[in-house]
């Protein structure tokens, strides 16, 4: 039975394809020699050339735009340097992120696995727990 129906369904689809491949108007319009409603590669490339010369068309994220030069700093990185250290040095910058900062361990808990685990069965029974945090509701 489900042999006869993947057959069917194979069958089917494969006369959809060859039908939506051989549109009726294409044998008649070959035949009085008119042309493709759709523009060739060459139009199409020709009118995007002449969009583009007469500004029609925003080249900012296209393949050949120039991208901006990233501004130069006027100081050397030497002096950047020395500036963040003396910064982090009178606290006015947060060094919890920074290359030499120390991470701390965290805490070890006290609770075995199983204990944790009941605990979290009991919250998500409650509705403690929120499900998709972060996430919009529905």
């Amino acid at each position: 039975m489900k042999l006869k129906l993947t057959l069917l369904a194979l069958i089917a689809g494969a006369s959809m394809i060859a039908q939506a491949q051989t549109p009726a108007a294409a044998p008649a319009a070959a035949a009085s020699g008119a042309k493709a409603a759709s523009p060739t590669r060459a139009e199409v490339k020709a009118e995007a050339a002449a969009a583009n010369k007469a500004g029609t068309i925003d080249a900012s994220n296209t393949a050949g735009s120039k991208v901006a030069a990233p501004v130069k700093s006027d100081k050397s990185r030497d002096a950047v340097k020395k500036d963040a250290a003396a910064a982090t040095k009178a606290g006015t910058i947060d060094a919890s992120n920074t290359a030499g900062s120390k991470v701390e361990k965290p805490v070890k808990s006290d609770k075995t696995r199983a204990e944790v685990k009941k605990e979290t069965a009991e919250a998500n029974k409650a509705g403690k727990i929120e499900t998709n945090p972060g996430q919009p509701k529905n």
